[in-house]
């Protein structure tokens, strides 16, 4: 069994660092493709507690490894964050990691920064009280997730060559237990005319024209798409248009449109694609459907292509890493978990669970409702608990599976 009380004692007794630590990163702006500086001041903290190795690999990514056993685990957080928006909508300076009434505030506090020191802390906390047994535990700091989710792990598990028995995502669950979520996929759509002078549009072909009918047959796709008892209902929408004319006062002849289609279970990127296709038959017009790639280079150069395709994924209840986490979050905190439930966003999981196929657990400081919000925000309290959770789990994990 672990050592409940000596847990939540070194946990707590943490708690100033970790307060420091993460409003330190809070401070760094991070964004996708950013997050240099952010991580060589995640690397220094890591060399502080004490970390059996630190590396940077080739695409960016930190991984902080204790321990030489033979079982790979892994805990993951992002590192990058989305950006402010209208800096006049926040309450709180975005970048200073104000710490007020139990609560540290800023972009990244949420989703997901605010994992960050916990899962460090929880590592020296494993070192602290000798919990290390025949397992390699990995604090992952992964970049690029906010731009393309899972990215870095096709990395991790293919350069690196580094593939975990099982994986913990930290994204933001409020210290509950979570086990899937919905995939998602991006896809592009492209309608073509002629272009004329628009003080005689009957001459030409107008691209919009078509591809207004598309939309609306999307639209409609939307009610149809098949949901499932525990993920939820698949969704489509169009996120974002375009057009090309050669004026204001000539008529279009190209339009595009993207979708953000967000996939349930037993949805594929093959039938998803289809679906768009029926609906463009269904509007009577034709166009080109493409799922569009992903080759924006990180913060260290590299780029590493992949398709921008997001796959499903659930663990069963009562698979190992499952009732590790329930057992280490049920003995710490001496509550039952009732269902284990989803997020709604999408994680590094995608990768990891939906394309590798390794099992996954999240558990996260932080709420969903924060994420991408200009009241990003953590409860320090949960810091606390998530390193705990953090410190636990392996020995919870070794001794289940």
């Amino acid at each position: 069994m672990i050592p409940k009380e000596q847990i939540l004692a070194h946990a707590k007794k943490y708690e100033a660092e970790m307060i420091r630590f993460l409003r330190e990163i809070i401070a760094i702006p991070s964004e996708s493709c950013q997050e240099g500086r952010v991580i060589q001041h995640i690397k220094q903290e890591m060399l502080k507690v004490g970390f059996d190795e630190v590396t940077i690999d080739g695409m960016g990514n930190i991984l902080g490894r204790i321990g030489s056993g033979k079982t790979i685990l892994a805990i993951d957080a992002h590192v990058d964050t989305v950006g402010v928006g209208d800096p006049a909508q926040w309450q709180h300076d975005p970048y200073e990691g104000k710490f007020e009434n139990g609560i540290i505030y800023g972009r990244g506090a949420a989703d997901q920064e605010g994992a960050l020191p916990a899962m460090i802390y929880g590592a020296r906390i494993i070192k602290d009280l000798g919990l290390e047994g025949d397992y390699t535990l990995y604090i992952v700091g992964s970049v690029q997730e906010e731009d393309c989710d899972g990215l870095c792990w096709q990395y991790i598990i293919n350069e690196d060559g580094i593939r975990p028995e099982c994986v913990v995502i930290t994204d933001s669950t409020d210290c509950h237990v979570r086990r899937g979520h919905r995939g998602r996929m991006e896809i592009g759509v492209t309608t073509t005319g002629v272009s004329c002078h628009a003080s005689a549009p009957e001459r030409g072909d107008n691209a919009i024209y078509k591809m207004n009918r598309i939309i609306a047959e999307i639209e409609q796709l939307n009610l149809r798409l098949k949901g499932h008892d525990f993920l939820g209902k698949g969704t489509i929408a169009v996120t974002y248009i375009d057009c090309k004319t050669p004026s204001f006062n000539a008529v279009p002849d190209r339009c595009y449109i993207h979708l953000d289609r967000r996939l349930t279970v037993g949805d594929t990127k093959e039938s998803a694609v289809e679906e768009v296709k029926e609906a463009i038959r269904r509007a009577g017009v034709e166009a080109e459907v493409v799922v569009p790639l992903y080759d924006t280079p990180g913060y260290k150069g590299l780029v590493y292509t992949t398709e921008k395709y997001y796959p499903t994924w659930i663990v069963e209840e009562n698979h190992p890493v499952i009732r590790a986490a329930v057992g280490a979050y049920e003995t710490l905190f001496d509550t039952k978990v009732g269902n284990v439930g989803s997020w709604v966003f999408s994680t590094n999981g995608v990768s990891v669970a939906g394309r590798f196929g390794i099992p996954c657990v999240g558990f996260g400081p932080g709420k969903e409702v924060h994420a991408h919000s200009v009241n990003d925000q953590v409860a320090v309290e949960q810091l606390v608990q998530a390193a705990a959770f953090y410190a636990a789990f392996p020995t919870m994990y070794m001794q289940e599976k």
